[in-house]
């Protein structure tokens, strides 16, 4: 051999596992037209990995004169389905390899190892069968790492799967091949079913497979072929889904673990005349572009989406439902969504992939210099979608409002409204404030604000309307408004603005508790007007509280009027005397609301907002054109 063969099989073989060194054997056994292959797995016990030893015995015409010429040099292969360097897989795992074949009336013996240099011996013999013998020593990875690499029944299922589409073409030629796998243990494991065993695969256990084929529209991959087999079951369930290339199956999953239909055993395999001498040297992936993959995942996934819908009809409206699902929930995402590939792949995979395109049609948008005819449109159609997450996001947040109860402290509350400590200033504003400042639970109008300060020092506050001012109740101010929104077209000019000051309370409190926010309110409102008596154009104060009957009764008794919403919601005109020593007054807005009340008009609302975007997203272009056009 021309090469360093350790050094190769590290560059051609980096991550494979044990299992290919199974596929290594039996490939090769195949190829020589075996009809028995006897595999003999032999280890004192599990984490004793040095012990194992594996002998593969088939009955192929052996390693001729031509055969061996082949093993001795890399690289040599009859055709694009051969790579010409499979058995350096086997100095991966073992440091030495006895090889012994009987062919023709000749015997031939060597050993495969770091140094082999194509040297051997070979004699006469009067065995006129047919016989090779692999024997594998010396394991030199530093442990097993899973019982299924040596158990049989596991190893079965996994050569069945590697070889399929070779062993189908066996089988449909009507040829024979048994192979057979046996465990022998020292000292068995019984808690991990590591114990004596033995399983045996005849060609005969393949199903039938029927066939499907399309032309490739993108004449790069000529015509797609599927072969497929669907089988009702009652006691497992199992999917193979894999291109065929190079007589092995590269595994793609088309419908995932998580998906799997119940009570059935289904095959899927895809075949084009292309995918031979595509895959890479372990044979376990294709080695084509990324978006040839891509396109090859799509075909094989609309393929079988329409195939199961034929065979299994049931499964037809479990889509549409699961679709209908997905719809209703995440509107803004259902046209990124793979229609056929609902029911097959996970839907988070599903809505995953669904945003990835979402967010690059928006990078796509965002990055053009000119907007096209086109992009013009897909602005618009993003536009919608993307308040749709928005309001979607609203929803979230009312319901985690709607969860809170009386073990849920006042701060709970604040900080799903807006979080406690914080400034938000329109000067600096960014679109992350909009899923952090929650004021519009309260009313829309408060999205449109000059700054919001939460649980805020009075001084603070005035701080921030960039005021100074003189007062007459102390020198330094005390208490913090939970919420304090400042509404002004410049803040820094000398004009008037507006203040909206919110309260908030915990849920079930006592009622002296909940009149204590009347006397907030009338505080705040008190020392505003007196720190700024000729700034403060507008002052609305809202009070957020639990209603019972006796506190309802108690807002009746101090003139308080309900006003119309889709719960408790009281206003009063609340006269404020800044200054004791003078006759001055200045009425202020009161609105004191239950807290459930504030959250059913947010979310009758929000929903209405949602049910609006969603018909205008499933709308045509030609319907809101004509929509528009009623205006002009």
């Amino acid at each position: 051999m021309k090469i360093v063969t350790k050094q190769a099989a590290n560059l051609f073989f980096p991550n494979t596992s044990l299992e290919y060194v199974y596929y290594e054997a039996i490939a090769n056994a195949i190829d020589a037209g075996a009809t028995n292959i006897d595999i003999a797995i032999i280890i004192d016990k599990f984490t004793d990995h040095k012990t194992l030893n594996i002998t593969i015995i088939d009955n192929g015409e052996g390693f001729t004169d031509k055969n061996f010429e082949k093993f001795c040099n890399v690289l040599s292969a009859d055709d694009k389905q051969h790579k010409g360097i499979g058995r350096l897989v086997f100095l991966n795992f073992f440091s030495k390899i006895e090889i012994e074949s009987t062919f023709n009336q000749q015997y031939r013996k060597f050993t495969f190892d770091d140094d082999f240099d194509g040297e051997c011996n070979i004699a006469r013999t009067t065995d006129t069968s047919q016989k090779t013998k692999l024997v594998f020593s010396e394991y030199r990875k530093e442990k097993l790492y899973k019982h299924d690499f040596i158990r049989p029944e596991p190893l079965k299922k996994n050569i069945i799967y590697h070889f399929l589409p070779q062993l189908y073409k066996l089988k449909l030629q009507n040829n024979k091949l048994k192979i057979s796998i046996s465990l022998d243990i020292l000292k068995e494991d019984p808690s991990f079913e590591f114990q004596h065993s033995s399983a045996i695969f005849d060609l005969r256990e393949l199903p039938e497979l029927k066939e499907k084929s399309i032309e490739d529209t993108r004449s790069f991959f000529d015509t797609f072929k599927l072969l497929y087999s669907i089988e009702k079951t009652y006691t497992e369930n199992s999917i193979i889904s894999a291109i065929c290339a190079d007589d092995r199956t590269i595994p793609v999953e088309i419908i995932t673990d998580k998906n799997c239909i119940a009570n059935y055993k289904m095959i899927f395999l895809l075949y084009s005349t292309q995918f031979d001498g595509k895959t890479n040297a372990a044979r376990d992936k294709m080695d084509i572009s990324e978006s040839d993959y891509k396109y090859i995942q799509k075909t094989f996934i609309n393929m079988v989406a329409k195939i199961i819908e034929e065979e299994l009809p049931d499964i037809k409206k479990y889509n549409i439902q699961t679709s209908d699902d997905i719809k209703a929930t995440y509107p803004h995402l259902y046209s990124y969504v793979d229609k056929m590939s609902i029911g097959l792949v996970d839907k988070n995979k599903l809505l995953v992939d669904a945003q990835a395109s979402f967010f690059n049609d928006q990078k796509e948008i965002l990055e053009a210099d000119n907007l096209d005819n086109e992009q013009y449109e897909k602005s618009l159609n993003l536009s919608s979608k993307i308040l749709v997450e928005y309001i979607l996001y609203r929803a979230k947040i009312i319901k985690k409002l709607q969860a809170i109860t009386t073990d849920d402290d006042e701060a709970t509350i604040h900080n799903l409204i807006v979080p406690m400590k914080k400034t938000y200033s329109s000067s600096d504003k960014v679109i992350a404030d909009y899923f952090h400042n929650n004021a519009w639970v309260l009313d829309d109008r408060y999205m449109s604000y000059t700054k919001i300060l939460s649980d805020k020092d009075i001084e603070t506050i005035y701080g921030d309307i960039n005021e100074e001012g003189t007062h007459i109740y102390s020198d330094k101010e005390t208490g913090r408004p939970d919420i304090t929104i400042i509404f002004s077209n410049d803040p820094n000019a000398a004009q008037t603005f507006d203040v909206v000051i919110i309260e908030l309370k915990k849920l079930g409190l006592p009622i002296g508790d909940k009149r204590r926010i009347l006397d907030q309110l009338r505080e705040r409102a008190r020392r505003l007007i007196q720190y700024y008596p000729n700034k403060i154009q507008r002052i609305w104060f809202y009070g957020i509280i639990d209603f019972d009957i006796e506190f309802e009764a108690s807002l009746r008794e101090d003139s308080f009027k309900k006003v119309f919403s889709l719960g408790d919601v009281y206003h009063k005109l609340q006269s404020i005397i800044p200054d004791p020593r003078k006759a001055e007054e200045v009425d202020v807005d009161v609105f004191i609301l239950s807290y459930h009340t504030m959250l059913n008009d947010a979310e009758a609302r929000n929903n209405t907002f949602l049910e609006l975007l969603k018909k205008s997203m499933n709308s045509s272009v030609e319907d809101k054109e004509e929509r528009y056009a009623e205006f002009n």
